[in-house]
């Protein structure tokens, strides 16, 4: 019986680093041109109807797996089915519903406050403009991102999230551990028309191998690109 073959990633040191902008900016197609193969299309994975319920959704999602808000977004759209309804909640029981994703009472005033700021200052529409947004309770630049990249199609910034942070640096994309300081790294060398799609397809990325201890670099496209520190080598 033949033996079977363990897959094995290219140890760190032996990949190439690109020496040159030129070289690095060669690096970064051939990053995105991968992601595009492993995630093509990527959706946002917060279940939502409407620009409405996907703020809603995302101003849940902060300190919170998608998957607990998933859970707990269609039972909250059924009790509060309208923004005008979200408007008129009580805060205590509007926390009750949610409180399964964490810093519930923050949460609750948050969506209470922009549902009210929604209604009276955009006609009951959410903006979509980043200057807008971030006028909204609850709403800073990761949730405006995700909103007018998902709902308009906008391209006003970068989602940095934990897996974009992780593996932008894992990548060597950005040095910086800061949110803000990630987004400006990467709109400096990321095409416009990609800043909705890339930071999903890195959040996927994410969960399904490079994650945080111990990522599946065998299994991984980007491997031969990959000269993070932390990559594991099976032997």
């Amino acid at each position: 019986m033949a033996k079977k073959v363990t897959p094995q990633a290219t140890p760190a040191k032996s990949v190439p680093k690109p020496k040159t902008a030129a070289e690095r900016a060669a690096r970064t197609r051939q990053i995105l041109k991968i992601l595009d193969q492993m995630f093509p299309h990527p959706s946002v994975p917060l279940h939502h109807r409407n620009c409405w319920e996907l703020l809603a959704a995302t101003i849940l999602s902060a300190q919170c797996t998608d998957k607990v808000v998933n859970e707990v977004t269609p039972g909250l759209f059924q009790k509060y089915p309208s923004i005008e309804d979200m408007a008129a909640a009580n805060q205590a029981e509007l926390g009750a519903t949610i409180r399964r994703t964490g810093f519930f009472n923050n949460k609750a005033k948050s969506l209470i406050g922009a549902a009210q700021k929604i209604l009276a200052d955009f006609g009951g529409q959410v903006p979509k403009t980043m200057d807008e947004m971030l006028t909204i309770p609850g709403a800073a630049r990761k949730t405006a991102n995700v909103v007018l990249g998902g709902c308009f199609g906008v391209h006003a910034g970068i989602v940095v999230d934990t897996h974009v942070q992780r593996n932008a640096q894992r990548l060597d994309l950005t040095k910086n551990t800061n949110p803000v300081k990630i987004e400006q790294d990467l709109m400096k060398i990321i095409p416009r028309e990609k800043w909705f799609d890339f930071p999903l397809q890195l959040i996927y990325h994410g969960r399904a191998l490079c994650v945080a201890r111990k990522p599946n670099c065998a299994e991984c496209k980007l491997d031969p690109l990959c000269y993070a520190r932390d990559k594991t080598v099976l032997t």
